[in-house]
């Protein structure tokens, strides 16, 4: 058998991954997990196509599934590093990767030689490096497979075999007060093991604690009658009582001078449910053999401790001298962080210097603790750090000591000074949410109610804490379904847990405690702004501070990881933080100062798309704006790129600001900003928000009677549901605001509402019409002197007749449109114009002119990002190419065009669709 990817190493014990030369792996997929869990536990065997697919989709089989199989191996193959690692060969595929190259292999020839050798310090030796392989709950990422689970019950329980073994070899080198802890651990895990038991009382015994070890069998026995209604075995009663006679026969033995001295275990006990987190474990892994320290930060109830604990465990073999802990409370309920002193002084006890030899003055305690792990390869976990000053002291020092630091906040200068490399938790995927409750709940109750499993992952804000919170609940209530439980998640008070450490509002309040007066009022006013993001403009002006003061804020609330930065200068709050946000924003703010700062954010927010849009439509932003408050800090776009980066960045924030200045009270910004944004939906693509918008918007000009408000929205949803095929509704839309424009004067409403009057007859079929509405529309923009307006409207005027087959007169008209409004520089016109150019050029047989037309028509949609303008003008330059029998220059533009209608969803791609699949017919035949 070859060697291919030698070096390579497959772990199971524990969640699945890939160890390579060069360090670990990620493997991305629960199915591709699966695929190579299986392989790699019939590593060097055959395993079937059948059989994979069996194992990994079960009773789910997809229709795909062979060729999905496929796909995952070539992905696997390039994890492990060469194309050679998994070999295709009848019926089915290999793991190649040589001997001992998956650790359940490593463990099962270790404890082989354990079980070969004579020498007990021996023993211990090879049963330890057994046991360290052993990362966490074997297979722990790829649950949901009935036979893989059989597969981890089996490694299992192969773990607790080493681990008696190794608790015997140690009994026998008198090892027994330091096995002590590590037994008492697992007699909890395994309460009705009688083997565990009797190793424990043999060490408490051993240890000079009789009374412990009689109470061990006692509480055993009790607990056998009560649950199973049995006694201990005759071998353990013999034993309770020989050591109630103090029998020789269970001396201690001589201890053995080359015992394997235990080292320091602190590490409390991993959550057994762990999920997810691959990329931020294969980040620490990355850093194992690094030195120095990490810091481990994220908001509260993120899972930071449980991260740290859970790496710790599954690394704790790689060191030697064992592991140190100490929770700092750097965020605890009673305000009191743990001293460094007092840590260093558990730390000096577990390493084990003698109380006559521990210093009182803590730079004396912090020299000899460096003392100590000099030389030693040891983990330090600092867990819930409070700020650098508390942490610097229990840094180890030593080169090969790995200290790992949890916290709220990012401890920065641990960065800065002592090159700390952060490591920063977000929220959980949503498939990472969805693996937490499999894995509290069991895949079976998930599987059966996956709506509601994903409504509860939404509810939680995919928050590890709120997540545990809610799946106790349905756990310990069964008859609940899960629909019932998400039904319960209306506010914070469903996401308490039965004590402070478990109540989700207090967990957050520990982290409001540490801040200044004035960043926890921007903390609460920031539960009114509407959006999923803020940017810094935005905060200044809803909280009326300039915008040199709301920087420090903003860090010291991203510092305390109440707020992310995801984006530079743009932060956001998790829904759960939001909600507590609002609480307190409700208890301290009076409900004007709640409605003063709602009104600067829509003032900022007018104002600056105001401004944005008039930087695209200069010659069409015709509404009067109310004067801004004073405390609002300005945000002006002033070019093309500026306003459309702007517009992209905050399309979801000024969706959200419709609806709430509409129920605020502040119906003037609503229908303004929706006529503001309306511009930039349309050429986007986005017209059902469009559409959405305008209706709020229209409801809430109609509710304070405002009749200029009313014809904008009117126009607009006019527009809205012309381009979504809803001609009724559009003509409809465009007569009221004719009539309402009409009522207050307004005869640059009148001119464009006939244009787009105009466009609509157009899109019916109704050519004669269309152009009458256009030429109407033109007599206004004349007698208004309102160049731009007519330069669009003799581009209409143009395209109209070309469809009316008088392509000569389009050519006149288009080309007296291009001319004024190049005049007045509006990029959108000229592209329009410039596209109606070509078009009639193509129809009269000039197809190289035309083409020319359409490229100049697309280098100025691009420049306003007008994207169903560029996909039409690429279905007119692919009927050019085509007409000149340029098969493959149509073939690229219309594919262009189909790309931007598919993502668009609009009905023409399945015209163009069909085109396209003529062409290639074509170019067959």
């Amino acid at each position: 058998m070859s060697m291919a990817g030698a070096g390579v190493r497959v772990r199971l014990l524990g969640p699945v991954e890939v160890v390579a030369a060069d360090g670990p792996q990620a493997v991305n997929g629960l199915r591709r997990k699966a695929v190579l869990a299986t392989l790699a536990l019939h590593v060097g065997r055959v395993v079937s196509v059948d059989r994979l697919i069996d194992v990994v989709w079960g009773d789910r089989l997809p229709a795909t599934a062979e060729n999905t199989l496929q796909r995952h191996v070539s992905y696997l193959r390039g994890v492990l590093g060469e194309p050679g690692s998994i070999v295709a060969r009848r019926p089915g595929y290999l793991l190649n990767t040589g001997p001992e190259s998956t650790d359940v292999q490593v463990a099962e020839h270790l404890l082989e030689l354990a079980r070969r050798a004579t020498d007990r310090t021996e023993q211990v030796t090879h049963l330890t490096e057994a046991v360290a392989l052993w990362r966490g709950p074997p297979l722990a990422d790829v649950a949901g497979s009935a036979w893989l689970e059989e597969q981890a019950e089996h490694l299992a329980r192969l773990r607790l075999e080493a681990e008696r073994a190794l608790a015997e070899a140690r009994l026998s080198v008198g090892e027994h007060a330091r096995l002590v802890p590590g037994l008492e651990r697992l007699v909890r895990q395994h309460p009705f093991d009688e083997h565990l038991h009797a190793q424990l009382m043999l060490a408490l015994y051993r240890d000079g604690r009789h009374g412990e070890a009689v109470t061990t069998y006692r509480r055993l026995r009790d607990a056998l009658r009560d649950n199973l209604g049995i006694d201990p075995s005759p071998r353990l009663r013999d034993l309770e009582r020989a050591i109630l006679r103090q029998d020789t026969a269970i001396a201690a033995p001589a201890p053995v001078a080359t015992a394997r001295v235990a080292v320091a275990a602190q590490l409390p006990p991993p959550v057994p449910t762990f999920t997810g987190r691959d990329a931020e474990l294969a980040a620490l892994d990355a850093l194992v053999d690094r030195g120095g320290a990490v810091v481990v930060s994220g908001t509260a109830g993120v899972g930071k401790t449980a991260l740290a604990v859970h790496w710790a465990h599954r690394a704790a073999g790689r060191f030697a001298d064992g592991q140190l802990y100490v929770n700092l409370r750097g965020f605890d309920p009673a305000g009191t962080p743990t001293e460094p002193a007092r840590a260093l002084r558990g730390f000096l006890e577990a390493l084990g210097v003698p109380a006559a030899r521990m210093p009182s003055e803590p730079d004396l305690m912090v020299s000899l603790y460096r003392t100590a792990v000099a030389g030693k390869r040891l983990l330090v976990v600092l867990d819930n750090a409070r700020d650098a000053e508390q942490v610097r002291p229990l840094l180890p020092g030593s080169p090969d000591c790995l200290a790992i630091i949890t916290s709220r906040d990012p401890l920065t200068p641990l960065v800065v000074t002592e090159s700390a490399q952060p490591v920063i938790l977000d929220l959980l995927s949503p498939d990472e949410a969805r693996d937490m409750l499999v894995r509290r709940l069991g895949a079976h109750q998930v599987a059966a109610e996956p709506a509601a499993a994903a409504d509860i992952a939404d509810r939680c804000a995919r928050l590890p804490l709120a997540l545990a919170i809610v799946a106790a609940r349905a756990a310990t209530n069964r008859r609940f379904s899960l629909a019932a439980v998400a039904g319960e998640l209306g506010d914070l008070n469903a996401f308490r847990g039965g004590d402070e450490a478990t109540d989700v509002r207090a967990v957050f309040s520990w982290s409001c405690r540490t801040l200044s007066p004035p960043a926890a009022r921007l903390f609460r006013l920031l539960s009114l702004h509407p959006g999923p993001e803020a940017a810094e403009p935005a905060v200044a002006s809803l909280a009326g501070v300039t915008p040199a003061a709301i920087g420090p804020l903003l860090t010291e609330l991203t510092r305390a990881n109440l707020l992310t930065e995801h984006t530079y200068g743009r932060y956001a709050f998790h829904d759960l933080l939001r909600a507590y946000a609002a609480g307190l924003a409700d208890e301290a703010e009076s409900p004007a100062d709640r409605q003063d700062a709602v009104h600067r954010f829509l003032d900022h927010c007018l104002r600056a798309a105001h401004a944005a849009d008039l930087a695209l439509h200069p010659h069409f932003s015709d509404i009067s704006l109310p004067s801004p408050r004073a405390d609002v800090t300005p945000e002006n776009p002033r070019n093309k790129s500026a306003a459309t980066a702007w517009f992209t960045a905050e399309i979801p924030v000024l969706l959200a600001a419709v609806p709430l200045a509409a129920r605020s009270g502040f119906e003037g910004h609503a229908w303004r900003l929706a006529w503001a944004m309306a511009g930039f939906l349309h050429r986007q693509g986005h017209w059902q928000d469009w559409l959405g918008t305008q209706r709020i918007a229209l409801a809430a000009a109609s509710r304070v009677g405002d009749q200029a408000g009313q014809g904008h929205a009117h126009r607009s949803l006019g527009l809205a549901c012309s381009r979504l095929r809803r001609y009724d509704e559009a003509d409809d839309h465009l007569r009221r605001a004719l009539d309402l424009f009409t009522d207050v004067g307004d005869d640059a409403g009148r001119a464009h509402t006939c244009l787009n009057l105009g466009q609509l007859a157009e899109r019916q079929g109704q050519h004669h019409q269309a152009l009458g509405h256009s030429r109407r529309a033109l007599t206004l923009f004349r007698r208004a002197g309102n160049r731009a307006g007519q330069g669009y409207t003799l581009n209409a005027v143009g395209w109209q007749e070309g469809l009316l087959g008088n392509h000569h007169r389009a050519l006149t008209a288009c080309g007296e449109a291009l001319r004024m409004l190049q005049e007045v520089d509006d990029v959108q016109g000229q592209a329009d114009t410039w596209d109606s150019l070509g078009h009639a050029h193509h129809q009269l047989g000039d197809d190289l002119r035309a083409i020319t037309c359409y490229e100049h028509a697309l280098e100025l949609f691009a420049q306003v990002h007008d994207r169903y303008a560029v996909a039409s003008t690429y279905v007119n330059l692919g009927g050019s190419h085509r007409a000149l029998a340029d098969l493959g220059g149509a073939r690229a533009a219309w594919r262009r065009a189909l790309s931007i209608l598919d993502d668009l969803g609009d009905a023409d791609a399945d015209s163009l669709r069909a085109d396209l699949e003529q062409l290639d017919v074509t170019r067959l035949s």
